[in-house]
């Protein structure tokens, strides 16, 4: 038979064949997809070897030939420098069938020759996570030091993908397994881009999983300590366990003292006081808070940009006071909303007597921002996109030096994206988050990766030359972070590397570099999300439900990029989740808190009677979060909390509700003033720092920048401003 006329493929006999998958390798292109496999042996010339043909009969000839074969095995020693030329005969087999339904009929082929698993190996952490279908993975390193691989699925589709990636990998040298990329799969244009996205992840997962096994293994031969896990809770519908003491710690609250709740409950209804409070509240408060929500409908958590809505709607609804429990921005623009809506009678409190600052906002405040505005001033067109974490008085002297648009997390690329399409030669100027503004750029450099198709599918008027003609206009400011998305550094994403890489990943828009390129990596296998806070909330919503829909045992673990006090709304959605279906006795969620081990405080709790133990009831616990200087940080990456967040205690909140009416003046220091002060042109700083979030409020009803802003842009341009 000659090569030019069948495909052939060589199998060398190997011990661990029965317990391990094969490795596909070949020859030729020229396969029938619609053909079933029967085993030949041939002996070759060499002794001692033993080569197995695996082919496949074709009732019709192609290319003159009357069959093909299709996998073959090396022995582990001899498969050394092999991983690329199996990978590359695998793409070209299946890039040689035209039609998908061909491709799809010979990943199911592949799947009727994966060995069988053992089902001792069917256990959580052996899952691949991420995956539709249930799938198995199992790894160990052989006496020769070569990686062996076994895989089982629930789907015939699937199985058939673990064929191919096991027979590719199985008997490769660990670092052939750790070199592999999953950009690699992309040629073998099966379920990848253009396909379906549960099956795009499947080449990516098991593959990220083979090399989180790896990893491990060769940590483990090598004699290396083993990583430390990040705390954890772990949720069911059953209840809620804590993994390690920062874990418990943030599990102390969410079962709160009911005293406390009616408590609340009562003083709130009495004074008709409606609460605002930021996702990032301690989980004490928030546990309280949300318990109370069910008594007392005027308590909404949330993130910055709804707390001054929600705050307008509880005025609508007869409440006479309104409590912040955030920073001090916070608090002004639901002063400065409830008086553009006409409700200036309703009092604003905080919840203390000093300035809660933020890291942010301070940065935005200072000199070296309004020189950074001063150059936007001279750049014509401009348009100034700041986040809408600062204060109002930085919104307003902004919006007098270059015109202004309120962004968030959530809006900030749609917001860039539609400003480039409206104003021709536009340069924009994002501020003040360094992290944000990087990770803008570095995303807008992706897209001009991806084809035109996919990038309408982000903004519907932009294509590949579009966004490469707006990056040089784009400008963002480059000293200024949030002391909590700041620390998630070198450390933290180490281990996520190692540990939690197959985990679904979730980043505020405002972490660092590092830690958004790894999310955004896991976002474009249906494992990450990169938003706010609201985006990692639905998220997390949305992989639980779908787990749910399946209908079968799972495990889902979330790393948790961002600050822990969202841990309160994500356990309440996930435990409403999970108890309002019938399978929610099915399904664990894992929330994990990528927290350094420099970013706990020890109690020295061994004594109950030691004064630096830490007592909650009847519990007692060995650590709390935050360092020794109670700012929750380390420098290692890792933040337990945001410090200024924290100065909104649950104790602050009693003592406000209670003092209202405050008739002996008792709160003046708590009370969110009204600006008195004006800009440099004159003008009231409440009426012009919300100006630029009413262009955002337009614009998210409308997707477009309103008229009135362009035609500042417009004019301030003609201005020569």
């Amino acid at each position: 038979m000659d090569s030019s006329s069948a495909t052939m493929a060589v199998r060398v006999a190997s011990s661990s064949f029965s317990s391990s998958s094969s490795t596909l390798f070949s020859i030729s292109p020229k396969l029938n997809p619609t053909t079933k496999p029967t085993l030949f042996k041939i002996h070759t010339h060499k002794p001692r070897i033993i080569k197995t043909l695996k082919c496949i009969h074709s009732p019709t000839r192609r290319n003159g030939s009357q069959f093909s074969c299709s996998a073959v095995t090396f022995s582990p020693l001899q498969t050394t420098d092999l991983v690329p030329s199996k990978l590359q005969r695998l793409v070209t087999e299946f890039q040689s069938f035209p039609e998908p339904i061909d491709r799809v009929k010979r990943l199911l082929q592949y799947a009727s020759l994966l060995p069988k698993f053992d089902d001792s190996s069917r256990v959580d952490s052996n899952r691949v996570m991420g995956c539709t279908a249930q799938v198995w993975l199992a790894a160990s390193l052989d006496k020769e030091g070569r990686m062996r691989f076994a895989a089982d699925s629930d789907s015939e589709i699937t199985r058939g993908f673990c064929y191919c990636l096991v027979s590719i990998l199985d008997g490769a040298a660990p670092e052939e397994v750790l070199t592999m990329k999953t950009d690699d799969l992309e040629a073998l244009n099966v379920g990848l881009p253009g396909g379906q996205r549960s099956r795009a992840n499947t080449w990516h997962n098991v593959l990220i999983s083979m090399q989180k096994k790896t990893r491990a293994l060769m940590a483990e031969r090598e004699g290396k300590p083993p990583f430390e896990p990040f705390p954890s809770l772990i949720v069911t519908a059953d209840g809620i366990h804590a993994k390690g003491s920062y874990a418990e710690a943030q599990a102390t609250y969410l079962s709160p003292d009911e005293i406390k709740v009616q408590q609340l409950v009562n003083v709130l209804k009495e004074k008709k006081i409606g609460v605002v409070a930021h996702f990032y509240m301690d989980p004490e408060v928030q546990g309280v808070l949300t318990a109370a929500q069910k008594q007392w409908p005027h308590i909404h958590i949330s993130d910055s940009l709804v707390m001054a809505d929600s705050a307008v709607k509880m005025a609508q609804s007869g409440c006479k006071f309104i409590t912040v429990l955030g920073v001090d921005f916070m608090s002004e623009n639901v002063r400065a909303i409830l008086d553009q809506a006409g409700f200036s009678e309703v009092g604003v409190y905080r919840m203390s007597n000093e300035r809660i600052s933020c890291s942010l906002a301070d940065a935005a405040s200072g000199p070296s921002y309004m020189s950074y505005l001063e150059s936007a001033s001279k750049a014509s067109p401009s348009l100034h996109v700041v986040y809408i974490n600062t204060s109002l008085e930085t919104k307003a002297f902004a919006h007098e030096l270059v015109p202004t648009i309120t962004c968030t997390s959530s809006n900030v690329v749609q917001t860039i994206l539609q400003a480039f399409t409206q104003v021709r030669d536009l340069q924009v100027w994002y501020g003040p988050d360094s992290y944000m503004g990087a990770n803008i750029a570095e995303l807008f450099l992706q897209m001009t990766k991806m084809t035109d198709e996919e990038i309408a599918e982000i903004h519907p008027q932009h294509n590949r030359d579009s966004i490469k003609s707006l990056l040089p206009r784009l400008h963002y400011y480059q000293d200024g972070t949030c002391i909590v998305h700041h620390l998630f550094g070198h450390e933290v994403v180490e281990t996520i590397n190692e540990m939690y890489s197959d985990a679904f990943l979730t980043a505020h828009f405002e972490v660092p570099g590092e830690m958004f390129s790894l999310t955004m990596e896991a976002k474009k296998r249906g494992m990450g999300v990169v938003g706010s806070t609201q985006n990692i909330l639905d998220f997390i919503k949305q992989r639980v439900q779908e787990a749910l829909d399946r209908n079968v045992s799972d495990h889902l673990q979330f790393v948790l990029g961002t600050e822990s006090g969202m841990v309160t709304s994500i356990v309440a959605a996930v435990r409403s989740l999970l108890n309002s279906s019938q399978n929610g006795a099915k399904v664990k969620v894992e929330i994990v808190f990528p927290v350094s081990s420099d970013s706990m405080t020890s109690t020295s709790s061994n004594s109950s009677s030691d004064p630096k133990s830490i007592n909650t009831g009847d519990v007692i616990l060995p650590v709390i979060p935050g360092v020794a200087s109670g700012e929750g940080c380390s420098i290692h990456g890792g933040c337990a909390s945001c410090p200024y967040m924290k100065m909104n205690s649950l104790s602050s909140l009693f003592k406000v509700c209670n003092h209202l009416p405050d008739e002996s003046n008792i709160l003046a220091s708590y009370e969110a003033e009204r600006f008195k002060c004006q800009t440099p042109n004159g003008k009231e700083i409440a009426d012009v720092g919300c100006e630029p979030i009413l262009h955002m409020r337009q614009f998210q009803a409308s997707k477009k920048l309103p008229e009135k802003l362009i035609n500042h842009i417009l004019q301030s341009q003609g201005s020569g401003r």
